[in-house]
């Protein structure tokens, strides 16, 4: 209950400070490319019960049909605005509303798209969808470039469901043992550290580090 209280609190908070920025980008978008503002897509949350996550539109409109459901390095369907609010996370920031709405939480395992959900171990599924998704959590820190590592791989697919996925389990896991609000708090801090240009700082974080593995070459 307290955690839920914290996110609702931070959220509404969140998207009343962000109200401004949310119409410029809206303003940004159109002026970029044709299509809507928002996009949508369907997502895996809690108790395995789908839901609409939402973002704010980096690609052009019809991407699904022309390529991975994965965003691979520079691809050519990310826009000119799409780029610079992946590069910022600014087009995370519309899960907010999916927090304000009980789908989401600020912290919490990164939702997953079906194909890649089925894919996890039986006896750990349960266990991380018995969780509400999350905006961010410690795997996103450290796979926060992970288009770029993806992009040097021959099978993007392939390598995300072999080897970055599995690694994130063993976050989400992680995270079920030890959530509690101070770790909300100190992972929204690590978060911001990393969107200000911290990622040295984060880097060096022993929490972080614990899980840390040496990348092996695709």
């Amino acid at each position: 209950m307290a955690k839920r209280v914290f996110d609702i609190l931070l959220s509404s908070l969140g998207l009343v400070f962000l109200f401004p920025l949310f119409g410029l980008v809206a303003i940004l978008l159109k002026l970029d490319s044709q299509g809507p503002v928002f996009f949508i897509q369907e997502r895996i949350g809690r108790h395995g019960k789908p839901f609409n996550l939402y973002k704010f539109r980096t690609m052009v409109v019809n991407a699904s049909e022309v390529g991975l459901p994965i965003t691979v390095g520079d691809d050519p369907r990310i826009t000119g605005v799409g780029r610079v609010l992946r590069n910022t996370k600014i087009d995370e920031l519309p899960q907010l509303i999916n927090v304000i709405k009980g789908n989401m939480s600020l912290v919490g395992p990164r939702p997953e798209l079906p194909e890649y959900v089925s894919l996890y171990p039986d006896g750990v599924r349960e266990k991380v969808l018995s969780l509400r998704p999350g905006i961010t959590d410690l795997a996103s820190l450290e796979f926060r470039d992970e288009s770029e590592m993806l992009a040097k791989c021959g099978d993007p697919k392939k390598v995300y469901a072999e080897e970055i996925l599995p690694r994130k389990i063993d976050y989400y896991v992680r995270y079920l043992k030890e959530q509690s609000l101070r770790t909300d708090v100190k992972i929204i801090l690590y978060t911001l550290l990393v969107l200000g240009g911290g990622i040295g700082i984060v880097k060096k974080n022993p929490v972080i580090q614990s899980f840390k593995k040496k990348n092996d070459d695709c």
